[in-house]
């Protein structure tokens, strides 16, 4: 991949302040904007130094490549406990291509676990996805920004946490 920008100063993804490739494979929701703007959450998969995304009927992403193939992507984590703070930010064009379904299954395998048969009818690999209109698409980017803000968490201060917290 050709990095055009990476953090500060970096020249590759080898000096990078931690794994990116490992950060990239974690089950993660990153922000995709496209012309509009238009900002969506998706499910991603890391592969062969692009980003995929599945898209279809229920979704004007290819619609929107089509029309204007820039894209930015940010894929962040924020833990306040530790307080580990990374984030990649990518840059560049999108394409749509017929659905793959190995990588589907990949892909799916992160969010879903690895027992098909548990998940939601939604996500079936059943039959030839490309005749439900399933596609992919991938976003390929021309740049990353990758940075560690991490912060040193204050001592003695509790997290609220709104999972248990009372009513």
């Amino acid at each position: 991949m050709r990095v055009l920008r990476l953090g500060e100063g970096l020249q590759s993804l080898d000096e990078a302040p931690f794994h990116v490739p490992e950060f990239l494979a974690r089950p993660l929701v990153a922000r995709l904007a496209t012309a509009g703007p238009v900002i969506r959450p998706v499910w991603f998969l890391w592969e062969e130094e692009a980003f995929w995304v599945l898209t279809g009927p229920w979704s004007r992403l290819a619609h929107r490549l089509a029309a204007d193939p820039s894209f930015a992507l940010v894929v962040d984590t924020c833990d306040l406990v530790t307080g580990t703070v990374r984030q990649v930010i990518a840059y560049g064009t999108g394409e749509v291509l017929p659905f793959d379904t190995a990588r589907g299954r990949r892909k799916l395998r992160r969010y879903l676990g690895p027992d098909e048969a548990s998940w939601d009818p939604r996500f079936s690999m059943a039959g030839d996805p490309n005749t439900r209109g399933i596609r992919w698409a991938r976003l390929t980017p021309r740049s990353l920004d990758v940075k560690d803000q991490s912060f040193r968490p204050s001592r003695g201060r509790e997290i609220h946490d709104v999972r248990t917290a009372e009513v």
